[in-house]
């Protein structure tokens, strides 16, 4: 079955339900997405498209609005919390193209606009309660109706209703921290870069947005008590500032401008064992949810949206083609969640000594091998799903 005869249905218009829909519309499949939202909007913040998240943008033809809206970013500089530089890193040692910082609403529009330019249809104010898998799936709303599709697509996050249908139901666990998130202006003037001042069982990361008008906060804590997961939930930033209080005048600066906050648990599933039934896939969080550390979850979206669209249409088959989908993407996954789970304690070292060790290491790999320590994640940032279909399946 080509995509120019199949109807498909997506569920979740946030950033991989969006990215796929297009790519499948753009290769002649009628497509609808469902969102249960009133609007296609985004809560405020920022995050970052590392090189293999911008090749895909280009290959959807966004390309040009995604570098007019972003602020390209050019150094990562790691600070110890009381104040000082670590090590600075040249994101042009990577020779993986560019960096972009930007608001989480630009990019939702940016992809909205187009989906729709490309035949999509959005629905919003539809709460999906069930799908049902088989050659025919279907879509169960909360209003009573239901859609048949020839494909279901869940892109509906953490909570993936497609996700319980394929692998049973199963909470996600609290990974032990907690993360606030902020927009400030940017009084300083910040340049391009990233800065994360690294401390005892914490960390801050800052960068700039919107023309660099402004900066996002993103400060994670370890924490044993468990915290709901949830993107809208708020604190108080007096909380914040608290959590942070013996780090650096800069970052109190930064803290001192905050008036609004929200708090988030981290929560993670392991990766999914199945991602494709007969009938039903499912990608980005719902598929692999991944913690923040190396800024890859809308990254790895938008290349799973890419490759399912592509593996569907190449095979020309959809059962063949899920197969693919999940072949070419599992295994890159995998280890990118994997990087990321690993990737906080070298942030958050507690211990005076090893602390003192693990920056001494850092400033001598800076002084000594700048490239080689940011091309360490060369297989991150190099990897091009606009290709990935004709690569070997195990190629993470």
């Amino acid at each position: 079955m080509g995509l120019d005869t199949m109807k498909i249905a997506v569920i979740g218009a946030g950033i991989g339900g969006l990215a796929v829909a297009q790519a499948l519309a753009r290769r002649g499949a009628d497509v609808t997405v469902f969102e249960q939202a009133s609007e296609i909007a985004e809560v405020g913040a920022g995050l970052q498209i590392s090189p293999n998240g911008a090749r895909v943008l280009d290959a959807l033809g966004l390309g040009a609005e995604l570098r007019q809206r972003a602020v390209m970013a050019r150094t990562v500089q790691l600070c110890d919390y009381r104040g000082g530089e670590v090590v600075r890193l040249d994101l042009g040692d990577t020779g993986q193209g560019g960096y972009h910082f930007l608001h989480r609403a630009d990019l939702i529009n940016l992809l909205a606009n187009g989906a729709r330019a490309a035949g999509v249809r959005i629905r919003l104010l539809q709460r999906i309660i069930g799908v049902t898998d088989g050659r025919r799936p279907r879509v169960e709303l909360a209003n009573g109706a239901g859609f048949d599709a020839d494909l279901v697509i869940g892109a509906d996050g953490l909570h993936s209703v497609v996700r319980a249908a394929l692998n049973g139901p199963r909470a996600p666990f609290f990974t032990g921290q907690v993360a606030w998130r902020a927009l400030v202006p940017n009084s300083a003037e910040r340049g391009p870069e990233v800065r994360v001042h690294m401390g005892p069982i914490r960390h801050v990361v800052s960068y700039p947005l919107r023309g660099g008008s402004m900066l996002n906060l993103v400060a994670v804590q370890e924490r044993a008590a468990w915290t709901a997961e949830s993107w809208s939930q708020t604190d108080d930033p007096q909380s914040l500032r608290a959590a942070f209080g013996d780090f650096c005048d800069e970052v109190q600066g930064m803290l001192a401008a905050v008036d609004k906050v929200n708090l988030w648990g981290l929560f993670r599933h392991e990766v999914a064992r199945a991602w494709h039934g007969e009938g039903l896939a499912i990608l980005g969080d719902a598929a692999h949810p991944t913690l923040p550390f190396m800024a890859q979850g809308a990254c790895l979206a938008l290349e799973d949206g890419w490759v399912l669209a592509a593996a569907l249409d190449e095979e020309g088959d959809v059962a063949k083609g899920l197969v693919r989908y999940q072949a070419l993407r599992e295994s890159r996954a995998r280890r990118v969640v994997a990087a990321a789970s690993t990737n906080a304690w070298k942030y958050h070292l507690a211990f005076p000594p090893l602390r003192w060790a693990a920056h001494t290491a850092l400033r001598a790999g800076g002084r000594l091998a700048p490239s080689r320590m940011i091309r360490q994640f060369d297989w991150i940032y190099g990897y091009n799903a606009i290709d990935a279909v004709g690569q070997p399946v195990n190629d993470g």
